[in-house]
């Protein structure tokens, strides 16, 4: 039996992240080493590929805001730990960049069909460029998935981790391209009568279904 031939599960979106128990370049993780912080788990198609690297430089050099964000990094490809950590050592000295967050070593794919970062059609034993948003409670916020050939925005990655914390914090929601310091969406009116006070509720209201508002 081949990859192609399982069925590939993809997790979900406000449910728990799947379990996983790994060894990386920095010694044995599982996800419950990341619990009470957030967790942005990548992964890539294979070590020492051109794509796959100036995902890692751009990773590497915004480590530092997502840890600000109290959020951790770690990655992922179905390659041995010392083909990463060949390949780290080869970033660091091409092209000047040090990734101090691990990678999981995954050749039994088991993490990458857990989170189905295996596509049939895609390739039956190389991962997609998938990236999962995981929240303090291990909950799965979001998920993004990218082909091979073209990279994932880190800082679209980084940028929607401050948006969900946001929406977490103030229990509101954020237009397109949110970024911190703008104005945040109000949640709509649930009744008529809601509906008719929107407007004296000091929000910049629009319409009665569309207000904003500035947050600290």
């Amino acid at each position: 039996m081949t990859a192609s031939d399982l069925n590939v599960g993809l997790p979900g979106i406000n449910r728990r992240a799947p379990h996983f128990a790994a060894q990386t370049t920095d010694g044995p993780r599982s996800l419950t080493d990341y619990q009470g912080k957030w967790l942005v788990l990548f992964s890539h198609p294979a070590d020492f590929t051109p794509v796959c690297t100036t995902e890692f430089v751009a990773f590497a050099r915004h480590h530092a805001a997502f840890q600000a964000l109290d959020c951790e990094l770690l990655g992922l490809s179905i390659d041995s730990v010392y083909a990463h950590i060949a390949w780290l050592r080869n970033i660091e000295e091409k092209f000047g960049v040090e990734v101090r967050f691990p990678i999981i070593e995954d050749l039994s794919m088991t993490v990458a069909h857990a989170y189905g970062m295996v596509q049939p059609g895609a390739s039956d034993t190389s991962a997609v460029r998938a990236t999962f948003v995981i929240d303090p409670q291990g909950i799965l916020r979001a998920m993004l998935y990218y082909p091979m050939s073209n990279g994932r925005s880190v800082l679209e990655i980084l940028r929607l981790v401050g948006a969900l914390q946001m929406s977490d914090l103030h229990k509101i929601a954020t237009p397109e391209g949110w970024t911190a310091g703008e104005s945040v969406i109000v949640p709509p009116p649930k009744t008529a009568e809601e509906a008719r006070r929107r407007s004296t509720q000091g929000f910049d209201t629009t319409d009665w279904y569309f207000s904003t508002r500035n947050v600290a």
